[in-house]
């Protein structure tokens, strides 16, 4: 078994809040491990020194930084979800898109039946795609 490459996001003090809002949302989604900073540091006490959560059968970790960075998300890089229907799609679109920012509308592409990408409320960017059967 060679290397294995896992997506790590960094938030600065909104770690807990977005993985149990990610997990919400998927039916297989859910939060696999936490470990939390204690009296001593560096972080804020109880908060997420790193976690791990599963998203569409694959694993993701996170962090609350205790530095603020002069860098956040950028939608260079983005969670990709093909759908399953339309339904699905829209769903996620609506909550993903709730406090967030759009960069694309839903529309046909060309590329898929319906497209979408948003930036979500933590900054996090995912492109929604619902391929061509």
């Amino acid at each position: 078994m060679g290397a294995q490459v896992t997506t790590f996001l960094m938030f600065e003090g909104r770690a807990e809040e977005a993985i149990n809002f990610y997990v919400g949302l998927f039916a297989d989604g859910a939060v696999t491990r936490v470990t939390r900073y204690g009296p001593a540091g560096p972080g804020a006490e109880g908060s997420v020194m790193q976690a791990w959560f599963t998203l569409g059968g694959r694993e993701y970790r996170c962090t609350d930084s205790p530095v603020a960075h002069a860098f956040s998300f950028t939608p260079a890089m983005s969670l990709f979800v093909d759908c399953i229907d339309e339904a699905e799609l829209d769903r996620l679109h609506a909550a993903l898109s709730q406090d967030g920012e759009e960069l694309m509308p839903l529309a046909d592409y060309g590329f898929s039946r319906r497209f979408g990408w948003i930036n979500d409320r933590f900054g996090v960017s995912w492109q929604l795609n619902l391929p061509h059967p």
